[in-house]
């Protein structure tokens, strides 16, 4: 059987927009990967490690915890043995807290990538290949309390997508771009409506599916 852990934030936990619940596992986008690649019979187990408002690298100066490199190595020990991991961070580093640009940005999930491949994994065991997913850049943000969270994000994250297929090529990284298939949500201007969740499982359960046929 295949482990595959997905690494993120609230885009991939499945904040319901403009509200504080959550989607079903059924209706977020790795369930519905997981689904995919069992469809194409693969054995696999998707396992979800996404914290709302997780950034690369940087502390929350509110909330503690929520800096992506915390516990990161001990995560990836846990969970071994991991086939993939797919990594999908960036979105928070553009809260108003931080004036981060998107290379500043990859260059935090460079980082993570970093520690990624240091975990003290049991001897022979792989390590896993990591699979970069550029989250869809911030819209316009709506809401309480999205806008004042996210002011000026939508301009700081330009280029995101770019700089994070520099990051991904330079580490040998397999990459996706979420905003090919999806968007933000009109409803608040930063996290999946659930219709976007479908596309982005359907999208990356094909990906997926031919990573892991290069592994077997």
């Amino acid at each position: 059987m295949f482990q595959i852990l997905v690494y993120g934030d609230s885009l991939t936990w499945g904040i319901i927009p403009n509200t504080r619940r959550r989607l079903s596992f059924s209706e977020r986008w790795p369930a519905i990967m997981e689904r995919h690649l069992v469809d194409a019979g693969l054995a696999v187990r998707v396992i979800e490690d996404c914290l709302n408002g997780r950034r690369t690298v940087w502390d929350d100066p509110y909330k503690p915890g929520r800096n992506g490199l915390d516990g990161l190595e001990q995560r990836m020990e846990i969970n071994a043995p991991l086939a993939l991991v797919v990594l999908m961070l960036g979105t928070n580093d553009f809260q108003s807290t931080h004036r981060h640009t998107a290379w500043q940005s990859a260059q935090g999930l460079a980082a993570v990538v970093g520690s990624m491949r240091r975990a003290p994994i049991e001897p022979g065991m792989p390590i896993p290949e990591i699979l970069i997913v550029a989250p869809p850049p911030i819209t316009t943000p709506i809401g309480q309390p999205l806008a004042p969270k996210f002011e000026g994000g939508p301009a700081r994250c330009d280029g995101i997508a770019v700089a994070y297929a520099e990051v991904a090529a330079e580490l040998g990284c397999l990459f996706f771009n979420a905003a090919s298939v999806v968007s933000s949500s009109s409803i608040d201007g930063v996290h999946l409506d659930a219709d976007q969740h479908h596309r982005l499982g359907d999208a990356l359960g094909k990906v997926v599916a031919g990573v892991l046929a290069g592994v077997q």
